[in-house]
């Protein structure tokens, strides 16, 4: 059944900028060879209260949960309430995309069903023993500083397989992929950096370790760069502006 929000002026002025961003995706995938289909767009929801968000979820096209990410935990705990709903009935997963302090984990796991920055193992090992106390397992990814700027988390590129060696080999934790932020540079800088992580990715699913045969994600890509990020194989791309203009 439709939801009432559908038809609301905010709803439809939603849909149209969700058309519009993916109908960027495709046009990048397309260009690059690829099934459009092989990219999701990710909501990010930052600073958007739980009425525009509830209105974007309905606004999205249907047939899959529409991807919901939260950079604050605080932001996360407040719209809890009113995404559960959703989440229950399979209409939107949300994630976690921004950075996670050890001391939030428990607020964190109470809604989020993936966290894409896990750039440590002591946080990988904080989230894994709160899972085996819930008895769930949690889809996670590998932050990467591809841009090596000392603004951006993430681990190095250089320890990042090793690091999701150790994420997979927890019990509690399914290693999904890997997650980044583009550099604020020029396009074949950004770009270099989006195929790094591809083959960061590449080299850790193929190598045969322990639990790395699923971390085939990559989360890349944002209202500015995400035609790039498609290019370099991006399977999310996180869009916050292009979706709800500037905050």
């Amino acid at each position: 059944m439709p939801s009432p929000l559908t038809g609301t002026p905010q709803a439809v002025a939603l849909r149209a900028r969700i058309d519009a961003v993916l109908a960027r995706v495709d046009d990048a995938a397309r260009a690059a060879g690829r099934d459009p289909g092989e990219v999701r767009l990710l909501l990010a929801t930052k600073t958007q209260d739980a009425a525009t968000v509830l209105a974007a979820v309905a606004a999205a096209p249907g047939g899959r949960p529409v991807l919901v990410g939260e950079n604050r935990v605080q932001e996360l705990v407040a719209k809890a309430p009113a995404l559960a709903p959703l989440v229950a009935d399979e209409r939107c997963e949300v994630h976690l995309i921004g950075h996670l302090q050890r001391n939030k984990v428990n607020q964190a796991l109470a809604t989020a069903s993936c966290v894409q920055t896990v750039d440590s193992l002591a946080l990988a090992t904080a989230l894994a023993s709160r899972c085996a106390r819930d008895g769930r397992v949690l889809d996670v990814m590998v932050q990467v500083n591809v841009s090596g700027e000392a603004t951006k988390a993430g681990v190095a590129p250089e320890d990042a397989a090793g690091l999701a060696h150790e994420v997979a080999a927890l019990d509690g934790l399914r290693l999904t992929g890997f997650m980044t932020i583009g550099a604020r540079s020029d396009d074949a800088h950004v770009r270099a950096g989006f195929a790094r992580l591809r083959t960061i990715r590449d080299d850790v699913v193929t190598g045969g370790a322990p639990g790395t045969a699923d971390a085939r994600e990559l989360s890349m890509g944002m209202t500015g760069d995400l035609e790039l990020a498609v290019a370099e194989g991006a399977t999310i791309v996180r869009v916050g502006t292009a979706v709800f203009g500037p905050r």
